[in-house]
């Protein structure tokens, strides 16, 4: 029974590493994606110009 008491321990603990390693990694930036969103012009997007196409079709009607 004393083995539960020391696994509880252990995987809390290794719980507390994830959660502060993903906390830093929050904090310094690492999520940050400022290249992206200046590259997202460059792409087509067909799906905005079908969805303009049958708001086009339906108004006709």
């Amino acid at each position: 029974m004393n083995i539960f008491y020391l696994l509880i321990g252990v995987s809390l603990l290794a719980a507390l590493i994830f959660l502060g390693a993903f906390i830093w990694a929050v904090r310094s930036g690492q999520f940050d994606d400022n290249e992206t969103p200046s590259m997202r012009v460059l792409f087509d997007d067909d799906d905005v110009e079908q969805t303009s196409d049958k708001e086009e079709e339906n108004n006709k009607k």
